[in-house]
């Protein structure tokens, strides 16, 4: 069943709320293969003016994967998850994550379209500290095929 151009705009709250450790910022910087010492090092990520280490640009990726079982939970959407790819990913970065962050993602429909025979499902989140800051928005389209 193709996805309601009427949810355009929809928005859901904020996600549970998700505590950025150092050792969750280095398994994903060793999930990239990625060495910087900002992402190890609490000295060197001092030295280069942060408070504590800071998570790799992509590291929004793991706030950002709840806004999708939220889409996923939300019958009136219909969403088929076992259709669904994932087709693209944005970050807009208001400043860098860092280890201490609580951080929380609420979600807005930004659009849907269909286009030979699949929709295309864009997907804006709000990424805030729990104290209101904004850290940085991520846009995703997901595609769902046709049946």
């Amino acid at each position: 069943m193709p996805l309601d151009p009427s949810f355009i705009g929809r928005s859901y709250p904020p996600t549970s709320t998700y505590e950025v450790s150092r050792a969750k910022i280095a398994e994903f910087a060793d999930a990239l293969g990625d060495d910087n010492p900002l992402y190890r090092d609490p000295e060197s990520a001092r030295a280069a003016g942060h408070p504590d280490v800071v998570a790799p640009p992509t590291f929004l990726t793991i706030v950002h994967l709840p806004v999708v079982e939220t889409l996923v939970a939300d019958p009136e959407l219909g969403l088929d998850y076992a259709r669904m790819v994932h087709g693209e990913q944005r970050f807009v970065h208001h400043r860098p994550v860092r280890a201490g962050d609580a951080l929380t993602a609420t979600t807005r429909i930004e659009d849907i379209r269909a286009r030979a025979g699949n929709d295309f499902l864009t997907v804006l989140a709000e990424i805030h500290t729990t104290g209101g800051e904004h850290v940085g928005t991520t846009r995703a389209q997901f595609v769902v095929r046709g049946e």
